[in-house]
């Protein structure tokens, strides 16, 4: 409250006091002047009739009883008032205030029963209005349009996926009443503006709808008069429907307020919020009659899933590569190479049968602008097609064999775990903003001396003399100022690429040990981190709801892949580092081409948020896993589904496809590692417990009390299941030779259950 000048307030503040202490009886200031009145009168004429006419007025006045003071100075000019005079100004009076009420108790009516019934007539008292506020301003669609979509972009990640589903109604019916209105620049300019924010769902009724640009095609195109005839049905939860409709009144938004009342039929469920992707999976969203959702034509876009084409003169060396590798080792054999020309042909003929199977529709060499390739690149090119020939092959019958590693005394500061693709290095990121790297191989790691020469290493050996004579049991990565989320290798074990909460990723090196480069550019916590397949790239996923893709060599990051209503919570790269997929706290997950920085495909069928996904080795399957428990397996060609995995009893935190891509791996917080069959196409689910064996009643009972004898669904595509003992499991990865390697970190109490 302003203080007021000090004498003014002062002598206020004097007449207060002086009046209070004259007259202790009373106890204001008006009854004072009550009080007091009586005691003047005497000595003042009593007042005239026009005195009390007067004071009557100004009485009628101030109480606001417009009515009742107009016929009072009839009758007091002398003018006869007949009953129906009377009559009507009261009902006059009752119009005026019914209206008043009416609009009134309507906002009230709007935000509870506005969905179930045809409330078209809700914002008629303000149709007069709106006619002189909006309609004579042709921006105010677009003004009032981009005000509810910021709103709603900026609204809580919780109610975001509800509110949304509201937009695309309001702008198809936003579009029609400007063309209705004869303002086609301004309808085009709405169109093209935000036709975008709905293209994913939404495909050919935008592609119709723009071909209506005059008043009378509204009324010749089918698909305007069945959007203008038949009410739009939605499903949303009474928070945010109440949010979205007080919103649209506090700001005076009676055009869209009105598109809302008489376009759209809002089914009010309450209680829990719907659990589904913004309603993308229900059926009964939409037109009657109209297959609104159609998110499969979006997913038709061209893309090209094979491994990347060769190039021929890495080809051709690699060839020469395998041909004198095998003449040596015959030579030093004694044996005559002449007489075993042949021997070689099976590693030769293996690379041959990848090259043709895995780049039949791949992108051409140069596509992706990748580093030329080197001696050490064929070597491990060579090593590859070696361990694709021992390979072991997965079935019903040969299932992977799993080895586990615990992390003990972690005291939940373990945030991430990551494996190096050969199996010999571990690193683990922890809230105490360092890493830790461990070897596999049960040696200590020697780091570089800081005091190497350049000039004076030619060869490997070299190099090893200019190590640490003594080593340690593990490395200790210091550098980050917040928590670390995500760590990833480079294929060929040189670099850790790291993410945190303070915002950056950072590059590490494996021989030094020491920090290379810091990554500057999104604007939250970085969740997750991911080396492409050929090293040089990677990709981030953060809070700021992106994900990008930084090279080695740039500071800053080459695309900026935004489109998830929420955090991008989990990256990974397709095989041929020409996608990437990206999993979101929103409940889908979608497929980026790394070129355009567009997205090509949306996956919708989670009820949970999408905590982690993974493409298989041949590149034609995607598996997305999360919080409700199930995993899900898209086609990556068609956009569909494949089929839904349950059997899991917490969140599941890491997936990984077997080498041959026959095999799913998955883990989570329900501390078990269960094996999936990914070409099974039978995708019914059968409510079993942990164990229906009738021969292990006795362990069934025990599993069942631990498990508070909680059903879950249990898919006949489940393989098999290994308990760990009380470790959540983090981090899943497959070895070329379909060695599964999982990790975790040991939990002193039975992990919760989510």
């Amino acid at each position: 409250m302003s203080t007021p000048p000090l004498s003014n307030n002062t002598q206020g503040s004097n007449t207060d006091q002086n009046t209070t202490q004259t007259t202790p009886a009373t106890t204001t200031t008006a009854s004072t002047t009550t009080t007091t009145a009586p005691t003047t009168t005497p000595a003042v004429a009593s007042p005239s009739p026009a005195d009390i006419d007067k004071m009557v007025a100004s009485y009628l006045q101030k109480k606001g009883y417009k009515a009742t003071e107009a016929i009072f100075i009839r009758e007091s000019k002398g003018d006869t008032v007949s009953l129906e005079d009377v009559g009507e100004g009261v009902k006059k009076k009752e119009n005026t205030t019914t209206t008043t009420t009416t609009t009134a108790k309507d906002d009230t009516v709007t935000t509870t029963k506005t969905t179930t019934t045809d409330t078209s007539n809700v914002v008629e008292p303000e149709k007069k209005e709106e006619s002189t506020c909006e309609s004579g301003d042709p921006d105010a669609y677009h003004v009032s349009y981009k005000s509810l979509r910021q709103w709603i972009e900026n609204s809580l990640d919780w109610y975001k996926p509800e509110l949304r589903s509201v937009l695309f109604p309001i702008f198809v019916h936003s579009y029609l009443d400007l063309v209705g209105k004869n303002i086609p620049q301004k309808a085009k300019q709405f169109m093209d503006v935000y036709k975008l924010d709905h293209l994913e769902l939404h495909t050919p009724d935008i592609n119709t709808l723009q071909t209506v640009t005059e008043v009378q095609h509204i009324r010749e195109n089918e698909l305007a008069q069945m959007y203008r005839n038949n009410k739009y049905n939605l499903r949303m939860s009474s928070v945010p429907f109440e949010l979205i409709i007080n919103y649209l009144q506090d700001n005076k938004f009676m055009s869209l307020l009105r598109i809302v009342n008489q376009y759209l039929n809002i089914q009010v469920v309450h209680g829990k919020l719907l659990k589904s992707a913004g309603g993308l999976e229900m059926d009964d969203v939409g037109i009657t009659g109209h297959q609104t959702q159609q998110i499969e034509e979006f997913n038709k876009q061209p893309v090209q899933l094979g491994l990347i084409q060769l190039d021929q003169a890495f080809k051709d060396e690699v060839e020469q590569a395998i041909k004198e590798q095998d003449q040596t080792k015959k030579e030093n054999e004694g044996v005559d190479p002449a007489t075993t020309a042949n021997d070689h042909l099976p590693l030769l003929e293996t690379f041959k049968k990848v090259v043709q199977e895995n780049t039949e529709d791949g992108p051409a060499f140069g596509d992706i602008p990748l580093p030329p390739y080197r001696g050490t690149d064929i070597l491990a090119e060579i090593e590859t097609l070696n361990n694709i020939n021992h390979r072991m092959p997965l079935n019903d019958g040969s299932l992977p064999s799993i080895c586990c590693y615990t992390f003990h005394n972690t005291h939940d500061s373990l945030n991430c775990v990551t494996t190096s693709k050969d199996a010999t290095l571990i690193a683990g990121g922890f809230s105490e903003s360092f890493i830790k790297i461990w070897s596999l191989k049960g040696e200590k790691l020697k780091s570089l001396r800081n005091t190497i020469n350049p000039a004076h290493v030619n060869d490997y050996n070299d190099l090893n003399r200019q190590k640490e004579r003594h080593g340690s049991e593990y490395k200790r990565l210091v550098g980050h100022s917040g928590p670390v989320y995500g760590l990833s290798f480079s294929h060929d074990n040189k670099y850790l690429v790291s993410c945190s909460e303070d915002k950056t990723a950072r590059l590490w090196s494996t021989q030094t040990f020491s920090n290379l480069v810091v990554y500057k550019g999104h604007n939250s916590p970085v969740w997750d981190v991911d080396f492409g397949p050929f090293g040089f790239y990677f990709a981030t996923a953060s809070h700021d709801r992106t994900a990008r893709i930084w090279s080695c060599d740039h500071i800053q990051p080459l695309r900026i892949f935004a489109g998830h209503l929420s955090d991008v919570d989990t990256v990974k790269f397709h095989p041929n580092s020409k996608y990437l997929v990206t999993g979101s706290s929103d409940r889908t997950s979608r497929l980026w081409d790394v070129q355009t920085g567009a997205c090509v495909r949306v996956f919708a069928g989670h009820s949970g948020s999408v905590k982690t996904v993974a493409v298989s080795p041949n590149g034609r399957v995607m598996a997305s896993a999360g919080e409700d428990k199930s995993i899900i397996l898209w086609d990556l060609g068609s956009g569909k589904r494949i089929k839904k995995m349950t059997g899991h009893t917490g969140f599941i935190y890491s997936l990984d496809f077997s080498a041959d891509s026959s095999e799913l791996v998955s883990g989570g917080a329900d501390c078990t590692v269960r094996v999936w069959d990914v070409n099974t196409n039978e995708t019914s689910a059968t409510s079993t417990f942990m164990d229906t064996d009738e021969m292990h009643e006795s362990k069934r009972y025990k599993l069942d009390q631990d498990r508070k004898r909680k059903s879950v669904l249990e898919s006949p595509e489940q393989l098999a299941v290994f308990p760990t003992k009380q470790t959540p499991i983090y981090d899943i990865q497959f070895t070329d030779r379909n060695l599964c390697l999982v990790a975790g970190a040991f939990t002193a109490q039975k992990a919760t259950e989510h």
